[in-house]
């Protein structure tokens, strides 16, 4: 089986070392994300974390695939890696956390704290996304976004990016990893995947990471 946290993990060390030294030489305040040039060979180590993932949801009986979409498949659709959505820097946190319910793909409830929140600026559009913890969840951080991409290009129900980094930041925040949650390759009974809240709706188009999957999103 492909351990793909693990496979993730190192494959971006660098990029977290890159992403300490450019925002520790920076002499403005810490909060927020400020768009980062990728290390040598970012795209390299993309492509290779690309490929393991679709090994894994062809060949792994853990694959979040159908069986029956597990013959036939070709890979994972990816837009062509883009530098504009690579960031790093700090999340601004909260006094207090906030309790939220987050519903589900199958209308569900999960409950979360809202943590904290990012700024970043997109094609010089100021941008913001609330960061929330999943309570039943593995720990850290879980940010799912939708963007002007979300029902025509992409999984309707948002796609989730990582916050990549040691506890106290700084942190990688690269949507050219954004993925789908496991519910749109999936059927409803299988998976029971947080939806996106309208809050973490983006005004912009992220035209980077997974697109969409068959059916899940208009053609």
């Amino acid at each position: 089986m492909v351990n793909m946290r693990t496979t993730k993990r190192l494959s971006i060390a660098a990029v977290v070392l890159a992403a300490a030294v450019a925002v520790g030489c920076r002499t403005a305040p810490p909060e927020g994300l400020i768009r980062l040039d990728p290390p040598r060979g970012w795209q390299a180590s993309l492509e290779r974390d690309r490929a393991s993932k679709n090994d894994w949801f062809r060949d792994d009986p853990t694959s979040p695939l159908a069986e029956e979409d597990r013959a036939g498949f070709a890979g994972l659709d990816h837009w062509e890696p883009d530098e504009r959505f690579h960031f790093g820097g700090h999340v601004s946190l909260y006094a207090q956390p906030e309790r939220f319910t987050i519903v589900t793909t199958s209308g569900q409830s999960r409950e979360c704290d809202k943590v904290g929140w990012v700024d970043f600026t997109v094609d010089g559009s100021a941008q913001r996304l609330q960061v929330y913890h999943l309570v039943d969840g593995a720990g850290g951080f879980f940010l799912p976004f939708m963007d002007a991409t979300t029902g025509t290009e992409t999984y309707p129900a948002g796609r989730y990016v990582d916050l990549v980094g040691a506890q106290g930041g700084p942190y990688v925040l690269d949507f050219n990893s954004a993925y789908n949650p496991s519910c749109a390759y999936g059927d409803v009974d299988r998976f029971a995947c947080p939806r996106t809240p309208p809050e973490n709706r983006l005004s912009v188009r992220i035209a980077a990471g997974e697109r969409g999957f068959k059916e899940t999103v208009a053609q």
